[in-house]
């Protein structure tokens, strides 16, 4: 039961690090925004998603070592419908330049 809650903490500790590191990848995404006129809620949508992602992979992996591989599968197809339910409004702007496209044809 030590080993789980150690491995845990040395888990946030290294996401901590981990975030320091992310700075100037946002830092960047954020120039790329401005630079390109993107939407920002579509910016937002991607570092969301990418959180998400990261966020259910390493709670995969706790479950998995505390031998409950069957809640780590099912947090990880949450996490995918959530990231899908997240880019919906990049899907319709996809849907939407397309039929602006279709229309020009």
């Amino acid at each position: 039961d030590v080993a789980l809650l150690l491995g845990i903490a040395v888990c946030c500790m290294v996401i901590a690090v981990g975030i320091s590191y992310l700075t100037p990848v946002v830092d960047f995404i954020k120039q790329l925004q401005e630079n390109t006129g993107t939407d920002p809620e579509f910016i937002s949508i991607l570092l969301k998603s990418v959180g998400i992602g990261l966020v259910a992979e390493i709670a995969g992996l706790i479950c998995t070592d505390a031998g409950n591989a069957a809640l780590a599968k099912t947090i990880q197809i949450l996490a995918s419908a959530v990231i899908l339910w997240l880019s919906l409004p990049l899907m319709r702007a996809l849907l939407e330049l397309v039929r602006k496209m279709m229309e020009e044809v």
